[in-house]
C-alpha cells in the first residue's frame, strides 16, 4: 500500500512531545522525512533517533532567526520542504485581563502567534520557489469561541486562524496550501501537568467533552497527515475543528460542557512547555 507522504519532507515545531511528537511519528510512518524542531534538545534528539528518516534542530520559535534556521536545516538535509507544521505552544499569561502583565502577554503571543508568522513566512518563501507545499498550524477551539482559555492564549489562537486564511489567499496562486487544525482539550504534557495522575487528566478531558471521551495527540496527528496529503489537495484556507463537539455544545442545549472545558483550561499551569 502506498504511503500518503512518501518522499515528502516535513518540518514540525514543538516536535519533542504532545501533538508535535505524535505528528512526527505519524508522518514518518507515512513515508515522510521529518525534521523535528524544539526548544527541548534532549527530548527532541531522542525522538529523532527513534524515527526513520528524522533529524533534530534546536529551535526557539519565538526568535525569527531560529525558525529561519530550522527551514534552512531542512533544505540542507533534504533539498526541499513539502510541509511545515507550526505546532509549538504553551499556556502562557494567565488570570484576569485586569491583572495580566504586559511582558507575559507579549511573551505568550511570541510563542503562539509570532512563531506561526515566522513559519509561514520562511517556509512559504521556499514553497513559492518550488511551486508546491503545504503549511499547517495548530490553533485551538479557544480560537473559534471565547471563554475556553486564558486571554493571551485565546487571542493568539484567533490570530492563527485569521493568519491561516489570509496567507492561504496570497499563496494559493503559487500552489501552496495553508490550513489549520483547532483541537479541543487534548491530553498532552501541557494538560497533564498539575493533575494528580495521567488517568486524572484523561477523566477531566473526557468530562469536558460532549462525546465523553478524551482527545489524544494521535487523533490530531491523523488530521494533520490528511491535510498534508494529496487527499486534501483542494483544501486550503480551512480550519479543521477536532473538539468532540465542544464548540457547538451550547447550541445543542449542552452549555455545561463549555463551563467544564473552560474550567479544565482554568486549572492548567502557566507552563513554559513549547509543545502542544
Amino acid at each position: 500500500m502506498t504511503k500518503r507522504l512518501q518522499g515528502q519532507v516535513a518540518l514540525i515545531t514543538g516536535a519533542a512531545s504532545g501533538i508535535g511528537a505524535a505528528t512526527a511519528g505519524r508522518m514518518s510512518d507515512e513515508g515522510a522525512s521529518v525534521v523535528l524542531a524544539d526548544i527541548d534538545a534532549e527530548a527532541g534528539a531522542s525522538l529523532a533517533r527513534e524515527l526513520a528518516n528524522a533529524s533534530f534542530v534546536g529551535t526557539d520559535v519565538s526568535i525569527e532567526a531560529q525558525v529561519a534556521q530550522a527551514v534552512e536545516h531542512a533544505l540542507h538535509m533534504h533539498g526541499r520542504l513539502d510541509c511545515m507544521v507550526n505546532n509549538a505552544g504553551l499556556v502562557g499569561a494567565f488570570g484576569s485581563i485586569l491583572e495580566t502583565d504586559a511582558a507575559a502577554w507579549h511573551a505568550t503571543l511570541a510563542v503562539l502567534l509570532d512563531s506561526v508568522f515566522y513559519g509561514i513566512k520562511h517556509a512559504g518563501r521556499t514553497m513559492v520557489r518550488q511551486k508546491s507545499g503545504c503549511i499547517l498550524s495548530v490553533a485551538s477551539t479557544a480560537g473559534v469561541i471565547g471563554g475556553l482559555g486564558p486571554h493571551a492564549y485565546t487571542t493568539a489562537k484567533h490570530g492563527v486562524i485569521g493568519l491561516t486564511r489570509s496567507a492561504a489567499s496570497e499563496l494559493a496562486p503559487h500552489g501552496v496550501r495553508v490550513n489549520a487544525v483547532a483541537p479541543g482539550t487534548t491530553v498532552t504534557n501541557m494538560i497533564v501537568q498539575g493533575r494528580a495522575s495521567f488517568d486524572a487528566a484523561l477523566d477531566a478531558a473526557a468530562a469536558a467533552s460532549p462525546l465523553g471521551t478524551p482527545l489524544m495527540p494521535e487523533e490530531i496527528a491523523a488530521a494533520l497527515v490528511y491535510l498534508a496529503s494529496d487527499d486534501a489537495r483542494h483544501v486550503t484556507a480551512h480550519t479543521l475543528v477536532i473538539d468532540s463537539g465542544v464548540t457547538v455544545a451550547g447550541a445543542s442545549g449542552s452549555g455545561q460542557f463549555h463551563q467544564r472545558a473552560a474550567g479544565f483550561m482554568g486549572r492548567m499551569p502557566e507552563a513554559a512547555d513549547r509543545s502542544h
